[in-house]
């Protein structure tokens, strides 16, 4: 028997199918063992000695492979084909040389395949070869590398900044470049400028538009006509008219098709065109390539195996005809200078398999394969041929020339299939792009052209926009950092670890993440930096080369980071907190609102007028505090601060309750921000917290109205007529019914849930509420409810035997008696006595759950 071992269930599954009954084909369910999350794991002092943990499950599947290994007379380690999948096979036989599994008679090859269908599989079992070691290495180095990161920054961070979570090598730097970005942003100063614009009638009697390119023999640039006064003088020039057409230029163009996807510009295209997370994008990914529907999903190559050309071009003469189809083959190269191109690109397995003829089960999966058809395809296509027209049109006292553009296209080329997406244009270059997009009527040079209209219009430029997953994996797939395998965990982290907020799909850094950027910027500047992390990355491919020894490197770097991180241990809190206000303080306290008005001493005290609001630290996180403390204890959270930076205004009046008058406020507090009203006949007004979805500077009237309408009763339950309500509490939205609370996935769901549905969910959270964390636990007889306490009384068959249970306490049935013969009362008896009798439980604590029968027979 020859044993292989694969990632997952349903790769082996399908592997399994291909080679046959002489194979047996496990699956390891990714990595068998890794770092764990403790001080020690690596050890420097020991040339870097790594000490791996392995977990319950994945102690299953070593003793399942160790049992299929013993018995085997060849083992084929078929992992992923990537360093992480070469990582994978290295830990599988590392362990089962461990654990003395593998017999002298056993042989073990690693085979890689990068598609999963029976030709590729079976093609790699006839070309196996060893366990690559510069791979191997190389993920050794990185895995080290990002633990001492990690585990030795982290706990500088946990000290030096109470309320921060933790610091990663590239978790990092993606940090640093958001709050870079929001940093453009906050201190961008909009510049204002004009364009005069005109709509001329052609002799054909159709109407286009042109604008004014220039002015008394002068070209008019973006920021010619600063003002209102200039731009009305070009106004009164244009409306001169008498134009005439006095140059025509036509230029052909092509565009030409992007290459097959490879990792990050899977992610991008799918942000763009699907709203897909990276995280969401890889998920669908993983289940078409183990479906067998597309290749490896994690490469850098941009190439196609010479098969899959041969393939994808007959596809296109077939389904759009040999004009689409160039004569030669498109070959593309990858521009990045780090890329690895040892993998074919993204593609469809089989070209023949039409997006419309895909069958999944999974709604992403089939977008996501609709997406890399059409780009697979159009990659082998005939470029798109257009012809751009240019007209300048002259007024008759020759002072005012206008310009008319249009674009036509002449061959659709590639982009019958499909078209790449384009990012939020960053530095708001031209309008000229809208232009290209118009067609002109027919123009001669000396026709004249009527002039309909003309108006002069006010524009001011744009900040940059925040990063969106897209644009922020292109931006780090720019600098060299990170590899897109793990853009998706980078980004999970972030946001997980409340260091960067996505709103709306753009991603802003919330304070913390600001202040944690500021500090690893004064303190750890260089261990931030992009060039260096790029060059880290650089090293390790260097390593997998095997031009480069991994623990040298490793030794080099530890030595310098051990240095940096001692030191910064002996900083003082004042030192810190100096230079994180310094840094933050365009953020923290701007000088200009949101509207550009100058705001006069932005860090005064608002409370004793005297005072300067500084940044204060403590064991809660970050504050803001008034500089004449004791004598004015007035301090601000954190979460008073806008989206936009600057301090939102609290205690500031919403709007009135359309139904009782009373005015909502929005106020801020120990735990954030918070609408308020005050209700008749009630000494303390009523609150409710604003949800974080929601936001404090974006809430409505409409939205505070509906909260304060909370708590909500959506209907009774059946079974007893109880009220089963709505709320938001400590950890969101919920739904109650007597002592059960079901969590709710948004916010709006509390004003639109039936009580169908609310009976639907309690009772599917009590059908599995007992068999959370316990073995074998079975609702044998449901006996209604305690009488007293409301709670569910049942009968249940645990690990051992039946019992009786209602709310926290368990009591034990005799032992002749059988669970269907037990009635409401005698249950009731049993609970009472439980109740009156707790059982012991070491160092003279009491609980009152049953005794086993392992007990009772004692």
């Amino acid at each position: 028997m020859k044993l292989v071992v694969v990632e997952s269930p349903a790769k082996a599954k399908t592997i399994n199918k291909y080679l046959g009954d002489s194979y047996k084909v496990l699956a390891s369910y990714g990595h068998i063992r890794d770092l764990p999350s403790k001080e020690g794991a690596v050890d420097p002092n020991k040339d870097f000695k790594m000490n791996w943990g392995i977990n319950s499950d994945s102690k299953k599947r070593i003793h399942e492979i160790s049992e299929a290994t013993r018995q085997a007379e060849k083992l084929i380690l078929a992992t992923d084909p990537d360093r992480e999948g070469e990582a994978i096979s290295w830990h599988i036989y590392e362990i089962l040389k461990n654990n003395r599994a593998l017999s002298s008679n056993c042989t073990v090859e690693r085979v890689v395949f990068n598609a999963i269908t029976k030709s590729a599989v079976t093609k790699a079992m006839e070309e196996p070869r060893k366990i690559n070691e510069g791979l191997v290495e190389a993920y050794l180095a990185r895995r080290a590398l990002d633990y001492l990161v990690g585990f030795t920054l982290s706990p500088v961070l946990w000290r030096k900044l109470p309320g921060s979570r933790s610091a990663g090598r590239v978790q990092s730097v993606a940090l640093r470049v958001v709050c870079e970005r929001e940093h453009e942003i906050e201190v961008f100063k909009p510049k204002e400028y004009w364009q005069v614009k005109a709509n001329l009638r052609a002799p054909c009697d159709t109407i286009f538009e042109a604008k004014l390119y220039s002015l008394d023999g002068k070209v008019l640039k973006k920021f010619s006509l600063e003002n209102e006064e200039s731009a009305v003088s070009a106004l009164e020039a244009v409306r001169v008219g008498g134009y005439s057409v006095h140059n025509i230029e036509a230029k052909p163009f092509k565009r030409r098709p992007a290459p097959p996807f490879i990792t990050s510009t899977l992610q991008q295209e799918a942000s763009r065109k699907l709203g897909f997370s990276a995280k969401q994008t890889m998920k669908a990914a993983q289940l078409l390539y183990e479906d067998g529907k597309i290749t490896y999903m994690r490469t850098d190559g941009v190439s196609m195996a010479e098969e899959a050309y041969q393939s994808v071009r007959k596809q296109i003469g077939a389904d759009y005809g040999d004009k689409y189809l160039p004569e030669k083959t498109i070959r593309y190269t990858s521009k990045q200078k780090n890329a690895q191109e040892a993998h074919e690109a993204i593609r469809p397995t089989k070209f023949g398999l039409r997006p419309e003829n895909l069958v999944t089960k999974d709604k992403d999966a089939f977008i996501l394969y609709s997406l890399i058809w059409q780009r697979a395809i159009a990659s082998q296509m005939m470029p798109a041929v257009y012809e751009r027209t240019t007209a300048d049109i002259v007024s008759s006292d020759g002072k005012a020339v206008l310009r008319a553009t249009g674009q036509v296209t002449k061959f659709d080329g590639f982009t019958r299939v499909y078209t790449e997406g384009k990012d939020k244009d960053e530095d708001e270059n031209s309008e000229d792009d809208n232009d290209q997009n118009k067609k002109l009527p027919s123009l001669k040079v000396g026709y004249d052209t009527g002039l309909v209209d003309s108006d002069k219009s006010q524009h001011h430029t744009k900040p940059p926009p925040r990063y969106t997953e897209a644009s922020l994996v292109k931006k780090l797939e720019e600098l060299g950092i990170g590899r897109p395998s793990t853009y998706a965990e980078t980004m999970s982290k972030l946001v997980d670890r409340e260091y960067v907020k996505n709103e709306n799909k753009q991603l802003r850094p919330e304070n913390k993440g600001r202040i944690v950027t500021a500090f690893l910027e004064n303190f750890f500047r260089q261990y931030v930096e992009y060039d260096f992390t790029a060059n880290l990355e650089n090293k390790l491919d260097t390593i997998s080369d095997g031009k480069l020894n991994w623990k040298s490197f490793l030794g080099s770097f530890w030595s310098d980071f051990k240095t940096f991180v001692d030191a910064s241990m002996e900083l003082r809190m004042t030192s810190v907190i100096d230079a994180l206000d310094g840094d933050l303080s365009d953020h923290f306290f701007p000088d200009h609102d949101k509207d550009g008005n100058a705001i006069e001493n932005p860090r005064k005290c608002p409370k004793c007028n005297n005072g300067r609001l500084g940044l204060k630290l403590s064991k809660n996180g970050g504050f803001f505090g008034c500089s004449d403390y004791p004598n004015c204890n007035f301090t601000r959270n954190m979460t008073t601060l806008s989206g936009d930076g600057g301090v939102l205004e609290v205690n500031r009046v919403l709007g009135k309750h359309n139904e009782t008058g009373e005015e909502v406020y929005v106020k801020t507090g120990r735990y954030g921000p918070y609408v308020e009203m005050k209700v008749a006949n009630q000494e303390k007004p009523k609150r409710m917290n604003i949800p974080k979805d929601w936001g404090a500077e974006a809430i409505s009237i409409e939205q505070a109205v509906k909260l304060l309408s909370l708590p909500r009763t959506i209907g009774e339950h059946p079974d007893d007529n109880e009220p089963i309500k709505a709320s938001l509490g400590k950890f969101g939205p919920y739904i109650q019914h007597q002592k059960t609370f079901v969590n709710l996935e948004s916010v709006n769901d509390l004003f639109v849930l039936g009580n169908n549905r609310a009976v639907s969910l309690i009772a599917d959270k009590r059908a599995n509420q007992f068999s959370r964390g316990q073995r074998n636990v079975e609702v044998l007889n449901d006996l209604g409810v305690h009488p007293e306490t409301k709670e569910p009384l049942q009968v249940l068959n645990g690990r051992y035997g039946p019992y009786v249970k209602s709310g926290k306490i368990n009591a034990s049935l005799p032992k002749d008696m059988e669970p269907s013969a037990i009635t409401p009362g005698f249950a009731l008896e049993l609970i009472a006595k439980r109740a009156a009798n707790p059982v012991k439980r070491g160092r003279g604590k009491t609980t009152r759950r049953s005794t086993s029968r392992r007990s009772s027979k004692k």
